[in-house]
């Protein structure tokens, strides 16, 4: 296996030459900034025309990772060809499919394969219920671990798309299998967030929408939480995550992505459980950053080649000036080298238990290997 990172911005185009292609599978990833899927100079369909018949994948991001670095404005490519693995890849439109479930369905059936050891999914993020997505794929892979994110758009939620047949398309999913027996695939997911305030019973909400806390407006009481700081939503909200608990116990972190003045609803990235306990999260730039390594631990083999790195937004506007820190120590915690690429995001999938689930809030790593022999 071979992989590289290259960059692309408006001043100095491509960092190096975009290397010529040959005959082994190769997968490309594409982080970009939103507004990059509609430049003159078409990066992202140069890419596309230049590994015609590869997997070429990508998507909007809240901001590109190449290495311990972020690099806003650009395009961070990560170029991996593999020796010994066939990569599989396919794209889905969400509406056409009839909802994220049957969509996730659609991308599990056409990359199913008996020796498929790991899925890596890219969708919209703010047209598709991660959740439903999540459940799809899993239904039709069962066994088979998926990881992946939420495209995003800055702190702006107006509009995201991930690349499908070469194009930026919005309300499309995407998604590469990897399949043989000699891929390595591992995975790594942490907050750093803690909990603060009174538990609320979620009274009434319908799969992402939560409309009602105590019988209370959700949207009342965030406004109620973040004071001054309201005028700033949805995007202020990113800062207080909604921690929510279920009758097992199980604990999930969900991210608001829109606001409803008319019915006092919040929209989340996934599913919001009506009958689930609910409490706001903060953080702190050292928790942060210290759930940034714990999860580049987690994913670590000591052989990697690539990692994916998959951070939310909301972690990115607590962190500030310090955001290269979490970086930093993605960095510190991966093989030496490792090729480091990913964004900043709306949510990630990852295998957690076993079943890939959607997080918001997380540092979520995807660490990619091939052996020789």
């Amino acid at each position: 296996m071979q992989a590289e990172t290259l960059t692309w911005d408006t001043q100095g185009g491509w960092s190096s030459p975009l290397p010529a292609p040959d005959d082994r599978d190769t997968l490309v990833l594409a982080f970009a900034d939103t507004c990059i899927g509609a430049h003159a100079d078409q990066p992202l369909q140069q890419l596309s025309e230049m590994y015609a018949g590869k997997s070429v994948v990508g998507c909007s991001t809240a901001g590109q990772i190449s290495g311990g670095s972020l690099a806003d404005g650009s395009v961070v490519a990560v170029i991996a060809r593999f020796d010994r693995t066939q990569v599989l890849s396919a794209s889905v439109e969400v509406d056409a499919a009839g909802g994220a479930r049957r969509a996730g369905r659609q991308l599990g059936a056409a990359l199913k394969h008996a020796n498929l050891r790991g899925v890596f999914v890219l969708s919209d993020g703010l047209a598709v219920n991660g959740t439903s997505l999540a459940t799809g794929i899993s239904e039709m892979l069962p066994g088979v671990p998926i990881s992946g994110g939420l495209a995003g758009d800055g702190d702006r939620f107006d509009t995201t798309w991930v690349l499908a047949d070469g194009r930026p398309r919005t309300g499309w999913v995407t998604a590469v299998g990897f399949v043989g027996d000699h891929v390595e695939l591992d995975f790594g997911s942490a907050g750093g967030w803690d909990i603060f305030g009174p538990q609320r019973l979620v009274t009434r909400s319908y799969h992402s929408t939560l409309y009602e806390l105590d019988d209370r407006s959700a949207l009342t009481l965030y406004r109620e939480y973040l004071g001054d700081k309201a005028d700033g939503l949805p995007a202020a909200a990113l800062r207080f995550p909604l921690s929510l608990s279920d009758l097992d116990g199980h604990t999930t972190v969900r991210a608001v992505l829109a606001t409803d003045n008319e019915t006092g609803s919040l929209r989340f990235a996934g599913d919001v459980a009506q009958g689930s306990m609910a409490q706001l999260m903060c953080a702190s730039s050292e928790r942060l950053v210290e759930g940034a390594h714990r999860a580049a631990v987690m994913a670590t083999t000591g052989r990697e080649q690539v990692a994916i790195a998959v951070s939310c937004v909301g972690r990115r506007m607590v962190l500030g000036q310090r955001t290269e820190e979490e970086l930093e120590a993605i960095v510190e915690g991966l093989a030496p080298r490792a090729v480091v690429a990913g964004l900043y995001s709306y949510g990630a999938l990852s295998p957690t238990g076993g079943t890939c689930e959607l997080h918001n809030q997380t540092m979520t790593i995807t660490t990619i290997g091939e052996r020789s022999a």
